[in-house]
């Protein structure tokens, strides 16, 4: 199938070999690849943010991350996507295919999530570390003049809101194969913070989960309201 669009934003209707055999097929090749897994909220933040657009529409691919993006594109164009395809599930994915072979930059959370996280992924998988750092910087420049000096195949980009945004500025000199946009990923990894149970993952009840476990995340819960309201909208239009 051809890429979609949901509400502005492009969606690659991949299931989860094809993404990783695409994203595979990126680490091959020269110049930086970057990948987002789209997720409602991220497509409500967009609107009216024409630099986080430009970012996703520019992306090499871009993965339903969300129940809500299956329903949307079912609703829209009466697609039916297989399964989700996540930024975490991705993440494990390419590190225990890697092994070894693999060179990943550790990018984002609090200070020291970056480098448990990279101590984990090395001991499960042996990937290669090329370098870390927390998402807390105030020099930007820093911090991408480190990631282009280690070079890595893989950069994984936890940097909440910011992160899509962040890879599409400094494309041209971070200097990797493949930039995953990943959100609390590293937090994942680094054993900070746990996956939603199975059952809300097959049940496609994980934002609930989340949301009502943690009050910080009641934003999202409105953000979910708002994207339900604009799929409608435009489906009537």
């Amino acid at each position: 199938m051809n890429r979609l669009e949901i509400l502005g934003l492009p969606l690659d209707p991949v299931g989860f070999e094809e993404a990783l055999a695409r994203i595979e097929g990126f680490l091959a090749l020269p110049g930086l690849d970057p990948v987002v897994t789209l997720n409602p909220e991220l497509v409500v933040r967009a609107q009216g943010d024409p630099k986080l657009v430009r970012a996703v529409r520019r992306a090499s691919l871009v993965t339903a991350d969300g129940v809500g993006i299956l329903w949307a594109a079912h609703r829209l164009y009466g697609a039916r996507l297989a399964e989700r395809v996540t930024g975490v599930e991705l993440t494990e994915a390419l590190l225990a295919r890697g092994g070894a072979k693999l060179s990943v930059f550790f990018l984002g959370g609090r200070p020291g999530v970056a480098e448990r996280a990279a101590e984990n992924a090395r001991a499960r998988w042996g990937v290669r570390v090329a370098g870390t750092h927390h998402g807390y910087f105030e020099d930007e420049e820093a911090v991408v003049r480190a990631v282009g000096r280690a070079a890595p195949d893989l950069l994984l980009v936890g940097l909440g809101e910011r992160q899509e945004k962040f890879v599409e500025a400094h494309r041209e000199a971070l200097g990797a194969r493949v930039a995953l946009s990943v959100g609390g990923t590293l937090d994942v990894l680094a054993g900070t913070a746990r996956r939603a149970p199975a059952w809300t993952r097959r049940l496609g009840l994980e934002w609930a989960w989340r949301v009502g476990t943690d009050p910080r995340r009641w934003r999202r819960g409105w953000r979910l309201v708002r994207f339900w309201y604009l799929v409608e909208k435009t489906r009537r239009r």
